[in-house]
């Protein structure tokens, strides 16, 4: 019986990468020529127009920092570009409402779908602030920065701590927050959730923690450690900086005329502005229920399949909002998958009706090659987490799902905009643009353009030590209903 040698181990496993990429390549090279005609740079595209950092300058949109929003200008820029009849606009990951109130301004009714409570209450506060209760909530504010009852003696209400925010806030500050809480309960509705929603805005500003992709980074005087390094976040605001910053903010961006400078200049001030609606829950068990063509259009942005685990990046908000650890891991398997603890959903049991995107995942080369070498590089040892086999998997076949669902809910001729990044993983480019274009395709839809940004974006710097630098595109999609 021949042995073969550790050397002979290597040789044959690096040449089983590199039939295995090869292939990849190939399938990747050959659906870019596929698209070639629809992938088309847009110059006027920017990272900022395509991210949270326009929206900074926008009153409203500026009020919570949502750093995974794409901005009001994206929006504006879609709609001038192409053309959506009236009707109703939809957002199946509306995130903090970014999509919601864009579209609103400009005269269309609008729908999100959102699973995470700190999306929820900020869209909430946001329909709020600019609905018939203006003047309550302006005054109600006014009373409040005048009396600072945060600083007065009282009673105190407790929020809920979990293990990862455990130790997130000064003695002083967390009695604060607790004198805070117990206050506004007394306040109307409208104000309490205004009041809410402020204190949410400022929970980073005042913490120990700053939001850096993954998870949590603690400043070196909190007492917890990062790994082996020390993080400085610079200045922590007190309290009462942050709490009066915000009030007087939203104070003074809630004008009581129905003015729209605030928003679309280039909009005609008489355009009525559009109904907002929230749909509370995940999408994969929202949308089957929605009536079919009763859409004329979907914008949206879903959570990238870069790991990212929002229930984390957002705990301190979600600790507020009274999410306790088990409803925290019960939102993060409601979530598409997106992060390496997401468990495998039973699609098929979720809605019979998937069987087509499902089949269409199965049959799809580059995907399965994706797959396959996924599984290869896990089964080696050789992925940083074990976990990333499954997220890509999941993250690809639930999209499908997302994907045949919308084209359901959408009327004839009417368009889908996607935002989206690509990924790299393992040594491998993942071109999600093109990959959920041709899933789109076979389940129906005509894919008119997929706009490049100009400038891509560099993979990590741990990918970047192991297989060097590689742009990877960032694209917004423009799928067509035609039937």
């Amino acid at each position: 019986m021949q042995v073969r040698t550790v050397q002979e181990n290597k040789e044959s496993d690096s040449n089983q990468v590199d039939i295995l990429l090869g292939q990849i390549e190939e399938w990747d090279n050959a659906l870019i020529e596929h698209f070639s005609k629809a992938l088309v740079i847009d110059g006027a595209l920017t990272r900022k127009l395509v991210s949270f950092q326009a929206n900074k300058a926008r009153t409203h949109y500026s009020w919570y920092k949502y750093k995974e929003a794409f901005s009001a200008d994206l929006v504006e820029y879609l709609f001038r570009k192409y053309n959506f009849k009236k009707g109703k606009i939809l957002d199946p990951f509306a995130g903090a409402g970014t999509a919601l109130f864009a579209c609103s301004s400009l005269g269309y009714n609008s729908e999100g779908i959102e699973v995470l409570p700190v999306g929820q209450k900020i869209i909430e506060a946001n329909i709020l602030a600019r609905g018939k209760y203006k003047k309550n909530i302006i005054t109600g504010l006014e009373h409040w920065l005048l009396k600072k009852p945060w600083n007065t003696d009282g009673e105190t209400k407790d929020f809920e701590v979990l293990r990862i925010t455990d130790g997130a806030y000064s003695k002083e500050t967390h009695h604060k927050i607790k004198r805070y809480l117990n206050d506004l309960e007394y306040e109307a509705q409208e104000l309490k959730e205004i009041l809410l929603f402020s204190l949410l805005c400022i929970l980073e500003l005042i913490s120990y923690t700053r939001k850096d992709g993954q998870y949590l980074r603690w400043d070196y005087r909190s007492g917890r450690r990062n790994g082996k390094n020390t993080f400085d976040k610079g200045k922590i605001l007190t309290f009462d900086e942050a709490i009066v910053n915000k009030l007087n903010q939203i104070k003074q961006d809630m004008p009581l005329s129905d003015t729209k400078n605030d928003l679309f200049t280039f909009m005609q001030p008489d355009i009525p502005v559009g109904k907002v609606g929230l749909l509370k829950g995940s999408c994969l068990e929202i949308l089957p229920k929605l009536e079919s063509r009763s859409y004329s259009g979907i914008i949206t942005s879903p959570p990238y399949c870069n790991r990212y685990d929002y229930t984390r990046t957002y705990a301190l908000e979600h600790a507020l909002l009274g999410v306790n650890e088990i409803e925290l891991l019960d939102l993060r398997q409601a979530m598409l998958s997106c992060t390496v603890e997401n468990k495998t959903k039973e699609l098929i049991w979720l809605n019979k009706e998937w069987q087509t995107a499902i089949t269409v995942c199965d049959s799809f080369p580059l995907l399965q090659h994706i797959l396959s070498y996924l599984d290869y590089k896990k089964n080696k040892k050789e992925l940083n987490n074990n976990g990333i086999a499954r997220m890509v998997r999941g993250y690809f076949y639930e999209m499908a799902c997302v994907i045949q669902e919308c084209y359901r809910v959408l009327d004839k001729n009417d368009m889908m905009f996607m935002v989206n990044d690509n990924v790299r993983y393992a040594g491998v480019a993942i071109s999600v643009d093109t990959i959920l274009s041709k899933i789109a395709e076979d389940i129906g839809f005509y894919i008119e353009n997929i706009l490049v940004l100009p400038k891509g974006k560099g993979n990590s710097s741990q990918q970047m030590g192991k297989h060097g630098r590689e742009i990877l595109r960032k694209c917004i999609y423009i799928w067509r209903k035609d039937k």
